[in-house]
């Protein structure tokens, strides 16, 4: 049948390969329907409970994403005329910010005094060019006494100061949205520079953070995907020894690319930075099915026959393990359609299904171009191939002593597995080479990080936040909080409220403390909500009907590991100390990105044992035996293990990426299984080879194949480790372990297995 089948591409080569192009061409159309999501909500699907949680929160309250500048004055003083001056000019300019709705910093903050009876409510440095020394003391003595200041707008030793901005993306066109205000923000970041030359300026916040999506995505594909395919081609050279096999190949990895992407555009799926990986992963699986074709079409042309005889019969016996490993490698990658983060889903789905046009074009494309291409391959036995006999006497000899010592190394790398913990930092999901991490990682050590958590907290009655016996729980829980290692700052009214009181009382200090009485308390928040200019107001701490309050805990930039202990003890904390009313769970990105990748283990659990019962039915019908099917699965489940034992002993944290690498490479590695047992089967069935010479004959055959296309999937992956991505670096590093490991287990193991199993009895036909 494989036979007939290669006999009629090869007679209408010219119309296969034009063909082809068309087929190609009509999914490529797609491409123009691609959009890119660079919104870090993309992680959570919409049933998410964090982040319904969040958006729930930020419906009550204002939205608090955000742009920040941080200001670092060369001279180390916040607090001189200069910087003061560029601090206020920055924050009059930064009202311009397409979509803000609050600009925050320490010239406009509403500093409160009294005069006499009444309440003074005025910003904090006005004019600040022209102040003295001796006011420029007293605004320094106020801004780092201030709660509500350090460690969110000026750092405790006042050598750094943030103008932060609240951003409210209309969310009609998201993709326009935010690098609208980017590039507004870079804009104002060079004018000001223009201005103040002495004082450096860092961004970050929410927006930056959404925007780097993006610009990680463009660097890996400017930088990358060039070095990728260059490692490709000469790889291919030098194994298929030829300018004619290795051109069909590229041509076939180009094709796979335009025809998944163009059917991503069609299928309407939005690319982030995990799903663009795609198009640097297609390709290493692209490879994997025409080497298989290449390889055995060189052998059989070194053998002496012709390029007509030696396409036949490489399609012949290639037709069946090529077609069955790009099934079981595309339901592995469709096994993350049970990620519980979207982009994994898509990025799944995509290389599914270029996974699927890379096999298509392989048994039709390929040996059609091959036939029209110019090639001669000279008679002889290879060097490698005389090696690959003599590494198959190796493993036959030395069979026993491989199975129990593969064996052992197996059980020990696998008990370290144990030693991986679930963990993750989100602002690292970005390398150094983006400016938003470097930038970001110094605002976390020198002022205040993108790790926050709000709480919503509840009074139960209107008016409620003036309820004095209400305000003392939310003291106390401020308190507690501040209390804690990881926390730099609380944002909290009852500060506003103890400010308020000392300012009614003659700003005498010994009145720093919450009202006693509670319409005194609503009388002060009343005029002091009078007293605010516009976009100044408190809608971001209290909501509506004046029931709640917002609490907003800033957070060193800390792991996710930790960031769910102290909510687990504020939680707890809640529960002993304050109403039923008043205790609800945390919400924020980083609870979001928190709860995540334990959520997508869990999940991937499932579409990891899905993928694996699909698999083996479908091995174990392919192999027409239940035996050897079953022996498939010892080689196709121990590389991930060993990989994540490796890894436990080498980093021992797992985040969000790793949670979807065993899935991924369940469908990879049962490639080598899959054509290492079709050769080894092939043997005993048509030709009636006992074990060990089914054996010598499969390493003979496929041997070198595997090695290569091994060779040409640990590259591709490998390269990817460069990824200014970091859970594509680190998904890409845990799966070229695991194909390493896949290597040697069916060099190592496999063929142990086989003989020490299979080699009492005749295969059944």
């Amino acid at each position: 049948m494989a036979k007939k089948y290669a006999e009629w591409v090869i007679r209408y080569k010219i119309f296969i390969v034009i063909l082809s192009i068309v087929v190609v061409m009509m999914m490529g159309f797609g491409a123009q329907y691609l959009t890119f999501t660079n919104d870090y909500r993309v992680f959570f699907g919409e049933d998410n409970p964090q982040l319904v949680a969040f958006e729930n929160l930020q419906d009550t309250y204002s939205k608090n994403d955000n742009v920040m500048f941080v200001l670092v004055p060369e001279d180390g003083d916040v607090f001189t005329n200069q910087t003061l001056e560029a601090v206020a000019w920055l924050t009059e300019r930064s009202w311009e910010t397409p979509y803000s709705s609050r600009v925050e910093s320490l010239t406009n903050y509403q500093h409160t005094s009294a005069v006499e009876d009444d309440l003074l409510v005025e910003d904090l440095a006005f004019e600040p060019g022209d102040l003295s020394a001796s006011e420029l003391a007293r605004i320094r003595d106020i801004a780092l006494n201030e709660p509500v200041l350090i460690n969110r707008l000026i750092s405790p030793i006042g050598h750094v100061t943030g103008v932060n901005i609240t951003i409210e993306l209309p969310g009609i066109d998201p993709i326009v949205e935010n690098p609208e205000v980017v590039e507004f923000i870079r804009s104002l970041r060079e004018e000001f520079r223009q201005i103040y030359p002495d004082i450096g300026v860092k961004l970050t916040g929410i927006i930056m953070m959404n925007q780097a999506f993006p610009e990680a995505s463009q660097y890996d594909m400017s930088t990358l995907f060039p070095l990728m395919l260059l490692v490709f081609v000469g790889v291919l050279f030098f194994w298929v020894k030829g300018l004619s096999g290795t051109f069909a190949t590229f041509v076939i990895i180009i094709f796979s690319i335009v025809g998944a992407m163009g059917l991503a555009g069609w299928f309407g799926i939005a690319l982030t930075p995990p799903s663009f990986a795609a198009i640097m992963i297609i390709p290493t699986m692209a490879i994997a099915d025409s080497v298989h074709v290449l390889m055995n079409y060189v052998l059989a042309m070194q053998r002496g026959e012709d390029k007509h005889e030696a396409m036949v019969d490489s399609i012949r016996i290639n037709m069946q393990p090529v077609f069955l490993t790009s099934v079981t490698t595309a339901i592995g990658f469709l096994s993350m359609n049970f990620s519980d983060a979207p982009p994994f889903r898509d990025l799944g789905n995509i290389v599914a299904m270029g996974v699927m046009v890379a096999f298509a074009l392989s048994v039709t494309f390929l040996p059609a171009v091959m036939m029209l291409l110019p090639g001669k391959v000279k008679v002889r036995e290879t060097t490698s191939s005389q090696a690959m006999g003599r590494f198959a006497e190796f493993v036959i000899a030395r069979r026993s002593k491989l199975l129990l010592g593969m064996g052992l190394a197996c059980i020990v790398l696998i008990s370290f597995v144990p030693k991986n913990e679930l963990n993750d930092d989100f602002v690292k999901y970005f390398s150094e080479k983006i400016e938003f991490r470097r930038d970001a990682d110094f605002a976390s050590e020198n002022l205040s990080g993108l790790y926050m958590i709000d709480y919503s907290l509840e009074s139960g009655l209107d008016g409620g936040v003036s309820d004095p016996g209400f305000q003392k729980n939310v003291e106390k829980f401020a308190d507690w909080y501040l209390g804690q290692p990881e926390v730099i700052n609380v944002n909290v009214i009852t500060d506003t409220f103890k400010r308020l009181n000392r300012s009614m009382h003659g700003d005498d200090q010994s009145w720093y403390k919450l009202p006693e009485e509670r319409e005194l308390s609503a009388q002060y928040l009343l005029l002091y909500e009078m007293s605010l200019p516009y976009g100044l107001d408190l809608n971001n701490q209290i909501n509506i009907d004046k029931s709640a309050t917002r609490m907003t805990a800033m957070l060193r930039n800390m792991t996710t590991k930790t960031v769910l202990s102290l909510e687990l003890r504020a939680q707890k904390w809640l529960k002993d100390n304050v109403p039923v009313s008043m205790q609800n769970a945390g919400a924020s990105p980083i609870i979001m990105f928190s709860n995540i990748g334990e959520r997508n283990i869990k999940s991937m659990l499932l579409g990891t044992s899905v993928a694996l019962v699909l698999i083996s039915i479908i091995l174990i019908i392919a192999l027409k035996s239940v035996k050897i099917g079953l022996i498939s699965l010892i080689p196709n489940l121990i590389p991930a293990a060993l990989a994540f034992g490796a890894w436990g002993i080498a980093v021992g944290q797992i985040g969000l990426a790793l949670s979807i690498v065993t899935g991924m490479t369940l469908g990879i590695v049962v490639d080598d299984t899959v054509h290492f047992l079709s050769k080894y089967l092939r043997a005993r069935r048509e030709k009636g080879l006992d074990a060990q010479d089914a054996v010598r004959y499969a390493f003979n055959t496929v041997g070198l194949a595997l090695i290569v296309t091994s060779v040409v999937l640990i590259a591709g992956f490998f390269v990817l480790t460069f990824s200014a991505f970091q859970l594509n670096s680190n998904m890409a590093l845990m799966t070229g372990v695991t194909i390493i490991f896949a290597i040697v287990a069916d060099f190592l193991l496999l063929p142990p297995l086989l003989m020490a199993l299979d080699g009492k009895e005749q295969a059944n036909a």
